[in-house]
């Protein structure tokens, strides 16, 4: 009986280890929404900070900038996943430059690009801020979703109206509402959850 016990426990432990383990897979797959690769599954690394877009958030963003972006040319600045940047590349954006500071993530990035074949796609292993004073490219669309409670959007927020195409769009994610201001005007918002998100029009 006590050896019958012993077993049973071990089966238990291994049952519960072996969903966790399972359940820590799900976690590190995103899926893209729309396009051409769409429900395609995305794998990406544990990394301090990286946390992918709620899918409905990507939805709805993806609903408000229209299912097609042809013509489109992209920068992904704390690209993570890649999930906005690939979303754009599936729905025939013209390119897209993903940007990432974390080795792993950016390793990631290469790995789903050779898997899609997205050869539209450059990826750039390096600071957000370094990019942004090295690169004078002008985008017709940047997607922003930096770490939160580090400051990111106060730092960039006066600089990326110089990366922007006229009539360019900024979306950008943090953890509080974002306000219209001199510069940047609110075209849209929503909020899932702890994560406001919104679509930013640049003030000439």
């Amino acid at each position: 009986m006590f050896w019958a016990k012993i077993a049973f426990l071990i089966i238990c432990v291994l049952f519960i280890v072996r969903q966790v383990k399972a359940k820590k897979r799900e976690s590190n797959i995103v899926r893209i929404n729309g396009g051409v690769w769409r429900s395609r599954l995305l794998k990406f690394p544990d990394v301090v900070g990286l946390r992918p877009s709620p899918e409905r958030v990507r939805q709805t963003v993806f609903n408000w900038l229209g299912q097609d972006l042809t013509g489109q040319i992209c920068l992904d600045l704390f690209a993570g996943t890649g999930a906005f940047g690939f979303e754009a590349l599936s729905r025939n954006a013209k390119q897209v430059v993903m940007v990432e500071s974390a080795k792993p993530a950016a390793s990631a990035l290469v790995e789903n690009q050779l898997l899609l074949k997205a050869d539209r796609c450059q990826i750039l292993c390096m600071d957000a801020m370094q990019f942004l004073a090295g690169h004078r490219q002008r985008f017709s669309l940047i997607f922003c979703d930096p770490p939160y409670h580090q400051q990111w959007l106060q730092r960039l927020l006066p600089l990326l109206g110089e990366h922007l195409a006229e009539n360019g769009l900024l979306y950008a994610e943090a953890e509080y509402a974002i306000e219209s201001s001199a510069r940047w005007q609110v075209v849209k918002q929503g909020k899932a959850g702890h994560v406001y998100y919104h679509l930013l029009k640049y003030v000439n």
